[in-house]
């Protein structure tokens, strides 16, 4: 299902979605201006992408920080055999855990936790060893962030990505398409000079990519 509901973003997906990025609260008719597309096309792409999983909310973004939890730590879970659900289980239960993640290597889970402090830390892996799902953890205080949770430059990357893809698609299909021109009866049976094959490349590079609506 998520491979059939996956695909590539273009250039006017990026910027709908960095203008959202940017400015929350900005309102369609305004998104339609900046981008000098009809409201309707907003709406439409907003509704693909939403409905893709390539925007997965409208939600603010809280700063666990300056909500009383200063501390965050990763924290790798070794989970006894079979008993990953009932370890997720027990994760689920942890609100200071935000989100875990299954990994290969040694360990089995990857945590993200934030905390009060280190004694507060300690008391919510303690809780977590408490069940017998899980058997070992490891933990890793983060000093500071040195590049906050970003897409903007994937997405853009993404766009581009598709654009250049596009474009081959267009110039190869146009360069199938070119006639050959006429030939006489006495002619060779090779109508496909080079002179023709060049004369075709540049029309069809010149075909522009209009962004779908």
């Amino acid at each position: 299902m998520i491979d059939n509901m996956s695909g590539p973003v273009d250039q006017l997906d990026a910027r709908l979605i960095g203008l959202l990025r940017d400015e929350p609260r900005i309102g369609l008719m305004e998104v339609a201006r900046r981008l000098k597309v009809a409201r309707g096309t907003v709406q439409a792409r907003l509704a693909k992408l939403t409905e893709r999983g390539v925007i997965r909310g409208f939600g603010p973004e809280l700063d666990t920080h300056r909500m009383g939890y200063p501390l965050m730590a990763f924290v790798f879970l070794q989970i006894s055999q079979g008993q990953l659900k009932e370890a997720v289980r027990v994760l689920e239960e942890v609100p200071e855990v935000l989100e875990a993640t299954a990994t290969s290597g040694p360990s089995d889970l990857l945590c993200r936790i934030v905390a009060r402090d280190t004694e507060h830390l300690q008391d919510i892996v303690n809780r977590a060893l408490s069940n017998p799902a899980i058997r070992r953890t490891t933990s890793y205080i983060a000093l500071s962030e040195q590049i906050p949770y970003r897409t903007g430059p994937l997405l853009e990357t993404a766009a581009d990505q598709a654009t250049s893809s596009n474009s081959g698609s267009t110039s190869a299909g146009g360069a199938a398409t070119t006639p050959r021109g006429n030939s006489s009866v006495g002619s060779s049976s090779r109508t496909d000079s080079p002179a023709a094959s060049q004369s075709s490349e540049p029309a069809a590079m010149s075909q522009g990519l209009t962004p779908r609506s």
